[in-house]
């Protein structure tokens, strides 16, 4: 992450501290020594960022309420959803999956989705979100530890070896958690810090310090 200190910004390859210079939007700055990019000048970043983070939170309470596929016996079908998995789980058991699956693909989804808003929402109409830098801090803790992603190709393995023994139908879940994988992408790539500071730096000192 590029550190950024009034003018100057440090590359987070080679940690040469450089000048910033003004871009036309669109364009990116370089590192002189190694060549990485420093910054981008994404004047929507926030509002694109913000977007997407609102897309994925809707996706994200439909892929935990509905069911992610269904089983078809005979004349008999049995649904389940991701909360009724990590119950299954609990119940048979293995409490350490559970509490595991129950973390990384429920709490720190939905943790990291809501950091995002709660920093997010006040800078689009150019407040001051309330404890920015512990939410910053909180968003790069628990960023490493969410695995939608690892859950999905889960779902994905165990339908196809399903399919072979009973009849499946994919859920609704399962579809948004497809989207979800997406969209989680899609924040993590508009999602600038640096731009961030650069609201931040446009406030009173006394009111960025609230």
């Amino acid at each position: 992450m590029a550190q950024h200190s009034a003018q100057l910004i440090a590359c987070h390859y080679c940690d040469l501290l450089q000048r910033e210079i003004p871009l036309k939007k669109g364009r990116s700055a370089s590192c002189s020594r190694c060549g990485a990019v420093l910054y981008r000048n994404a004047t929507d970043s926030i509002d694109r960022t913000l977007a997407y983070t609102l897309a994925a939170a809707v996706l994200l309470v439909i892929a935990n309420v509905f069911p992610i596929f269904a089983i078809e016996v005979q004349e008999s079908s049995s649904a389940i959803n991701l909360f009724g998995a990590v119950r299954s789980l609990w119940e048979q058991q293995m409490q350490i999956i559970s509490l595991l699956v129950f973390l990384t693909t429920i709490l720190i989804p939905a943790l990291e989705l809501i950091t995002m808003i709660w920093l997010l929402l006040p800078l689009k109409f150019r407040r001051v979100p309330v404890g920015h830098t512990f939410i910053l801090r909180m968003m790069r803790i628990v960023k490493p530890w969410g695995m939608v992603e690892v859950l999905l190709l889960g779902m994905l393995v165990s339908l196809v070896k399903l399919t072979s023994s009973f009849k499946v139908i994919p859920g609704v879940a399962l579809w948004s958690f497809g989207g979800l994988t997406l969209l989680l992408a899609a924040v993590a790539a508009s999602f600038s810090v640096r731009d961030v500071w650069v609201r931040l730096d446009r406030k009173p000192a006394a009111e960025v310090a609230a």
